[in-house]
Order: C-alpha cells, then structure tokens, then sequence
C-alpha cells in the first residue's frame, strides 16, 4: 500500500464525515440561532427552550437523512473492502 492510496482514503473518510456531520451541525446552528433570537425578543430565557427543538430537529433530520446517510456509508466501505482485497490478492 503505497502513500497516495493511504492519504486518499483519509481523505475519502475526511470528506464523508463532513458530508454525514455537516447538515446536521449546520441545521441545528441555524435553528439555535432562530430560538436566540426569539429569547432575546421575547426576554425569555430557558435552557430547555434550546435543547428540545434542537434534539427534535436532529431526530427528524436523521430520520429524512437517514439512508443517504448510510448509502454514503455503505459505499465508503465497500470501497474499503475492496481496496484490502486488492491488496491481499497481490500479496498472497
């Protein structure tokens, strides 16, 4: 296994993690901002106020998401897979 192979599958697995985290992470920072908001007119603030539509966006989000999420997986190791088969045919 040489260098190049090495770093493009950190950068397959770097590039899926941001791909599977982004929306996620993105979603709940722009309704976090929203509730901010609505706390600062309203004068309100709860701490539960901010978790529980964020936890609630994330579920839903995973659920919608959820099987682009896992092809995006299954790909990604599948082709892992078939890299360490390669490599085990050309050593044996």
């Amino acid at each position: 296994m040489t260098e190049d192979t090495i770093l493009q599958v950190f950068k397959e697995a770097l590039f899926l993690t941001f791909k599977i985290a982004g929306p996620l992470l993105i979603i709940s920072m722009l309704v976090g901002l929203v509730i901010a908001i609505i706390q600062a007119a309203t004068q309100v603030h709860e701490q539960t106020l901010t978790f529980v539509p964020k936890a609630v966006t994330i579920v839903v989000l995973l659920f919608v998401l959820g099987s682009f999420f896992m092809s995006s997986l299954e790909t990604f190791f599948d082709s892992i897979f078939d890299l360490i088969a390669q490599i085990s045919s050309h050593s044996g």
